[in-house]
């Protein structure tokens, strides 16, 4: 196949699209859920699933988007992603219930499920093809090294504009903006990929179907029993029965995987000791983590009673810090090791997660900057650490699989992170005494809570472990080690 040079560099300004409009998506949202709740006639504290149906959607499906596009093409699955996130946005801004939004949502993460891992993809391959097939001289201007910074830049954009832009659209034009926005970018974003995007495929079998049914269906059970904790009485005792139905189905897709030759997701990548403790490290911490971009602006609004754009503007400081961070996380990592840095950071993500409750409305905004930028800046060094450790001992042939799996585990995360943070502060709200605000600092003295136990979980990282992902690392602790006994 040949690709012209404006395609291979246009490329991953798609791909940096795509991202943009993900995490533009993810975020922009928290900060108008009190005005679209207002205006559908719902409590602020039942928009969680807003949140919720899209994340999970994505995570159902993310596993899936690599077999589509090795069967359809890279393009077709690209384009019908795309499509689909934009019909979805409309559909949002359509939406006249909380049911039928929901609904759109779930529309939106099938069409974003596929559309950052395919842009990616079709990157990473088009960037293989030309160190393979050296006679494609794709233009001198390119270098295969632009393409990560190109793609984090689309993401980090959109996490810093999205609740800026967020609260601003809701101040002044009304929340159904902040979907219908996602329209002319994903017009422009198909009309571009169709000229330029390759049309890759790849070997496949036949789909899993079944692995999917289990682990789709035991997921979704196992989220909505996260989600009816904290409701209303009489749905409350169906909440165990759900969580163990979905815990069932999980073993039961487990034990499918093992006897299946190609099976969704392989899980035989849990036997590497790192990748083991980086997944489970992923799904206790974010639960604290996942959660922040939906709650702060959520006590911000409903418990403090600042406007929109106030809340998004306060959210800023987080996604810089976390820009901040990206410049010397590696460094901290040389430093102190994996290990080390895992459980220290996590435990004061812990401790400043918990420290939100002493905000009152006499305290002044100002000092909350400070603490998100804190914040973003220790989130971003565990994001940096949990990744690499997670996948950096990865052997070749189980790339793909743990790549999905961290994925998987990204998302599912966030959405078990908002269920569950919401179902807290909807049991505070229901038995204890105090204002909605001493709730709100009751939940994130919880979550903070949580997250602090969360470091525990990286104690069980041997002290060597990723040295050989950091160069000079190894090599000093060995001399360190020599220096120590000769004394």
């Amino acid at each position: 196949m040949r690709i012209s040079p404006g395609g291979m560099a246009g490329l991953p300004l798609i791909a940096a699209a795509a991202f943009f409009m993900q995490a533009l998506d993810a975020t922009i949202l928290n900060t108008a859920l009190p005005a679209i709740a207002e205006s559908l006639g719902e409590s602020p504290l039942a928009m969680q699933m807003t949140v919720v149906g899209y994340t999970l959607t994505v995570a159902l499906l993310i596993p899936a988007s690599g077999w589509f596009a090795d069967r359809f093409g890279t393009r077709n699955v690209f384009l019908f992603a795309v499509a689909l996130f934009v019909l979805g946005s409309l559909s949002c801004a359509l939406s006249g219930s909380l049911r039928m939004l929901v609904l759109s949502r779930v529309i939106q993460g099938i069409g974003g499920a596929m559309m950052m891992p395919v842009a990616r993809l079709a990157v990473l391959q088009a960037f293989l093809l030309k160190l393979v097939f050296t006679a494609l001289t794709l233009g001198a201007g390119f270098r295969g090294g632009e393409i990560v910074p190109v793609l984090f830049t689309g993401a980090a954009f959109g996490t810093v504009v999205g609740p800026l832009l967020g609260g601003a659209l809701v101040t002044y034009a009304g929340w159904h903006w902040i979907f219908l926005i996602n329209i002319p970018v994903g017009l422009a974003g198909m009309l571009y990929a169709w000229r330029i995007m390759p049309q890759f495929t790849g070997p496949h079998g036949p789909f899993d179907f079944t692995g999917f049914a289990f682990f789709g269906l035991g997921l979704a059970l196992f989220s909505g029993g996260l989600e009816l904790f904290g409701g209303r009485a009489e749905s409350k005792g169906l909440a165990p029965f759900l969580l163990l139905a979905g815990v069932a189905l999980l073993t039961l897709y487990a034990r499918h995987a093992r006897r299946n030759q190609a099976p969704l997701i392989r899980l035989g990548v849990f036997r590497i000791h790192t990748f083991r403790v980086g997944i489970a490290g992923n799904v206790v911490s974010r639960l604290g983590t996942g959660c922040m971009p939906y709650l702060m602006p959520l006590m911000l609004q409903v418990g403090l009673g600042h406007p929109a754009l106030t809340a998004g503007m306060m959210m800023a400081p987080m996604a810089l810090g976390s820009l901040t961070a990206k410049t010397f996380a590696v460094r901290v990592l040389r430093r102190f090791g994996y290990r080390n840095t895992l459980v220290g950071v996590t435990a004061c993500i812990g401790l400043m997660i918990a420290q939100f409750s002493l905000q009152t409305p006499s305290l002044p905004l100002w000092m909350l900057i400070l603490p998100m930028i804190l914040l973003g800046m220790a989130m971003s060094t565990q994001f940096t650490a949990m990744n690499s450790i997670t996948l950096g001992d990865l052997a070749q042939e189980h790339v793909s699989t743990g790549n999905s799996l961290l994925a998987v585990t990204q998302q599912l995360s966030i959405s078990f992170g908002v269920a569950s943070s919401t179902a807290v502060l909807r049991l505070f709200n229901a038995l204890a005494p105090g204002s909605l605000l001493d709730h709100f600092h009751e939940t994130f003295l919880t979550v903070g809570g949580v997250t602090l136990l969360a470091s525990l979980v990286f104690l069980f990282l041997r002290r060597g472990d990723g040295d050989a992902l950091l160069p000079g690392r190894g090599e000093r602790r060995a001399s360190s080690g020599k220096q120590r006994s000769s004394r």
